[in-house]
């Protein structure tokens, strides 16, 4: 397979270019069990500058904050010009949610220090707070635009009626949403609203949470403390049935002379040119195999055939089984009733 070429992309129509792929940073310090080496980190942040990926993920929450001091070390000196920093809040430590106007602002202020920047290049409200309209929220991080300390605003799991209302305060650059061969279900309505709003699509977990990747042996790799074990399609019931998904990609990558994670990640791709995935990874072999993926050429065949694959019924088991919100549960109280109370 030739050497991949890691283009760049427009993400959303103001203004904002990013590398077609990205690299999500959580797995670094948060989430799959524990903080991995600093040192080894940094260097695959520098290796994965250095083969052309530019758009880096975090989150306040991440660690929580560990994550964003890691990326700010890596991302000192002349670095930080050659990237696009993206990074979150919303969400607490106890993973409650918040997005009233001085939790936006010292929030933003925060990861400021932690990434050790003058701007944010993508500030993304990581979760919709239900009980503020979405409308206040943005409102406060338009100010951040105005004054400097963020670039672009995007959301996070949030329906397609919360983006719009959003939207209409100040435009929203990038919705970030989980999409991926076992993940559809945002195409129904949001993905067909943030284009016809122009709005670029981050899909974060392309690869299923690793599944799509190793299969169901990917559970052996969880430590006690990988939140992943706590998710619906990884218990015994679902994950018999969901393999099926996974033996039948596998099949078509060794057919197609690539690995099953290329060819997940490469159906992401083919999506469109407003769309970058995020995979994640703290081992350098496979970032290396990630950006392999953007060679991966797919026909029209195929496609069909990945989508006949990952039909609606192909997956069991809900994506979090209520451990945190998602777009489902992103209605915000209207305006006017909130003015009123």
């Amino acid at each position: 397979m030739a050497e991949a070429v890691v283009k760049r992309i427009k993400l959303g129509s103001q203004g904002l270019e990013v590398s077609a792929q990205g690299l999500g940073c959580m797995g670094m310090s948060a989430a799959y069990g524990f903080a991995k080496p600093e040192p080894d980190m940094i260097a695959l942040i520098h290796h994965a500058i250095d083969s052309g990926v530019t758009f880096f993920d975090t989150s306040d929450v991440y660690g929580p904050h560990t994550n964003e001091i890691l990326l700010g070390k890596a991302l000192k000196g002349g670095m930080r010009k050659k990237v696009e920093i993206a990074t979150k809040f919303g969400l607490d430590g106890k993973m409650s949610v918040r997005g009233d106007p001085e939790y936006v602002r010292a929030c933003c202020e925060g990861s400021l220090k932690r990434l050790d920047v003058d701007c944010i290049d993508l500030y993304y409200q990581h979760r919709i707070d239900t009980t503020v309209p979405v409308e206040v929220t943005m409102g406060e991080l338009k100010k951040l635009v105005e004054e400097g300390k963020i670039k672009y605003i995007g959301l996070s799991e949030a329906s397609a009626p919360t983006i719009r209302r959003a939207h209409a305060v100040h435009p929203i650059t990038a919705v970030q949403l989980e999409w991926s061969l076992w993940a559809r279900d945002v195409e129904e309505e949001i993905v067909p609203t943030c284009r016809e709003l122009g709005i670029g699509i981050v899909a974060y977990s392309p690869l299923g949470r690793g599944f799509l990747s190793s299969g169901p042996k990917v559970i052996e790799t969880f430590s006690k403390d990988d939140f992943r074990q706590h998710l619906p399609r990884f218990q015994p019931e679902n994950l018999e049935h969901n393999k099926k998904l996974f033996e039948r990609v596998n099949k078509m990558a060794a057919r197609k002379g690539c690995t099953p994670s290329q060819l997940a990640l490469a159906w992401v791709h083919h999506q469109g040119d407003d769309v970058c995935p995020i995979p994640g990874t703290t081992k350098m072999e496979n970032f290396n195999q990630n950006i392999g993926a953007l060679s991966v050429k797919l026909t029209l065949e195929d496609m069909a055939e990945l989508e006949s694959i990952a039909s609606a019924d192909a997956v069991k088991g809900d994506r979090y089984g209520g451990l945190v919100t998602t777009y489902k549960e992103s209605e915000t109280p209207s305006l006017s009733s909130w003015k009123a109370v």
